[in-house]
């Protein structure tokens, strides 16, 4: 990393080479703006008011007390939302306060680069890494060594705050904490590994600014991030898009085109991305997960009481149960995508103030409704294309607006209920539109990034020191099992924990 840039500057110089265009570091826009239009059943024009009326009644209907069962691991929903946060972060749209997604600052530098584990490496980002133990990141606790890093608030200290709203999430955030450090203390006991772990990475990226002394700590990074990248291509895309759909969009890329309606100019970041397509993931939330041999059935909002805080060991994930670990039973397994939600999610309880859209108050239960939120965000907020129009841009059959949808006057269906609705007809995997906003966005910024798996110069293939199988198989389930099996044999660990006094206190100075 050149030395004084932050990681999106750097991200953006490395890409501005006269044939990708600077990353703005905002959302934007694939289709058009669709603002609220149509006749309502009362005869009138939809407005901001009647609008909020007819979902408020159709969405009711997603509620689901059951637990179906896909056929993907539990955990990997969770996943889906750990790369999310290394990659999107709005804090300034508000539902139901119209606003141009070019407005919008993602936070979140875009690209799968771990910004969320590294944050802006040790030098810009030192709170994260210990003082003396060069390149190792802070994990554990005094009172439970596999909880993240905390300061004497409970607070984690992670890159994104957020990869601690639940246990599995924050148990995510841990792992890949974990491996880095393995990777670390693998590095710095047989240096020799360096120069494979750098094979492929451009010269220059090395030649500026990094000591001798840094490489253990740059091989490190870059294993984990070809990794967390193979992850995503093989086995988190193909977990939840269509297989027909996914191959399309891979063979577009392998052939130097981009699929519809994506362009050259098109934004890193579209909002049909991340306000619509990618929150998918809220259909696969099972009502409770079992955590570990002892935990019992625990609800996702039961996980988020200690949410931003210490982390009691009775809650510690044994990945196995909730994704598919080599050698080990089947994992618990998420819900297939489709248009019900988990009851259990589909009201927020942490929600404590009423929505207003377009001046119009909505009471306190239904601000509460994650779909109502989706849906309002995406027609009042963002003012997303209809899932039929981004259908129509793709050159794919569209779905006609769902029954309880048109027994209220609505007739385009919003863009993350569409995705629903498709992926119904897909085996409960994203289908056409869904699927290509989704894979298309993910594999678009590894094609962008210089040093991402799709642009290294060399074939990469994950390392069996990392757990992948004889036969070149890997997933997450092989990093997770690689990292329970190695977590406490890495080096320095109890130096790494948070809440003992591992750095001398400085003297008290005299009186002058």
């Amino acid at each position: 990393m050149t030395h004084g840039l932050t990681g999106y500057d750097a991200f953006v110089l490395d890409c501005s080479d006269g044939v990708h265009p600077p990353l703005p570091q905002t959302f934007g826009r694939l289709g058009p703006r669709n603002p609220l239009s149509g006749i309502a059943p009362n005869g009138k024009p939809f407005d901001d008011k009647l609008v909020q009326e007819a979902f408020s009644a159709a969405l009711d209907e997603m509620r689901d007390d059951g637990d179906p069962e896909g056929d993907v691991a539990a955990g990997m929903t969770f996943f889906g939302q750990f790369i999310d946060h290394d990659i999107t972060l709005d804090a300034q749209s508000a539902i139901g306060t119209r606003i141009d997604p070019r407005a919008i600052r993602n936070v979140r530098t875009p690209g799968l680069d771990l910004d969320c584990v590294y944050g802006d490496g040790h030098e810009a980002s030192p709170y994260l890494y210990h003082p003396e133990h060069k390149g190792y990141l802070l994990f554990g606790t005094a009172e439970n060594p596999y909880d993240l890093a905390r300061n004497s608030h409970g607070t984690a200290i992670i890159g994104d705050f957020r990869n601690d709203e639940n246990q599995i999430v924050s148990q995510l955030q841990g792992a890949f904490v974990c491996m880095h450090n393995i990777l670390m203390t693998a590095l710095q006991k047989d240096e020799s590994l360096v120069p494979d772990a750098l094979a492929g990475i451009r010269s220059e990226a090395l030649a500026s600014g990094v000591e001798g002394s840094e490489m253990p700590f740059e091989a490190a990074r870059r294993i984990l991030r070809l990794h967390y990248h193979w992850i995503i291509l093989n086995d988190f895309l193909p977990a939840f898009v269509d297989g027909d759909v996914l191959k399309k969009v891979l063979h577009a890329f392998d052939h130097g085109t981009l699929p519809k309606p994506y362009t050259a100019h098109a934004p890193i970041m579209p909002i049909e991305f991340s306000g619509a397509a990618y929150r998918f993931g809220h259909a696969t939330v099972q009502n409770a997960y079992e955590l570990n041999g002892s935990s019992g059935k625990v609800k996702l909002f039961d996980m988020r009481r200690r949410e931003f805080h210490s982390r009691p060991t009775e809650l510690n994930v044994e990945f196995h149960r909730l994704f598919n670990v080599p050698g080990e039973a089947s994992a618990q397994a998420a819900r297939p995508i489709g248009r019900k939600l988990a009851s259990t999610i589909f009201a927020l309880p942490f929600i404590d103030g009423p929505l207003t859209i377009g001046g119009n108050e909505l009471s306190l239960e239904d601000s509460r409704k994650l779909p109502h939120r989706n849906v309002f965000r995406d027609r009042v907020t963002l003012e997303l294309p209809s899932g039929q129009q981004m259908a129509r841009m793709m050159h794919v059959p569209e779905i006609a607006a769902p029954e309880e949808l048109r027994a209220h006057g609505i007739t385009k269906t919003p863009l993350w209920y569409y995705c629903l609705h498709e992926a119904e007809a897909h085996g409960g995997k994203l289908g056409p539109v869904g699927g290509t906003i989704v894979a298309t966005t993910l594999v678009r910024l590894m094609a962008l990034d210089p040093e991402s798996i799709l642009c290294s110069t060399h074939d990469f293939k994950p390392w069996k020191a990392l757990g992948a199988g004889e036969d070149g198989s890997f997933s997450l389930g092989h990093m997770l099992a690689c990292v329970e099996t190695n977590r406490d044999k890495v080096a320095h660990r109890d130096d790494l924990l948070t809440g003992t006094p591992a750095v001398a206190a400085a003297p008290e100075l005299e009186d002058a």
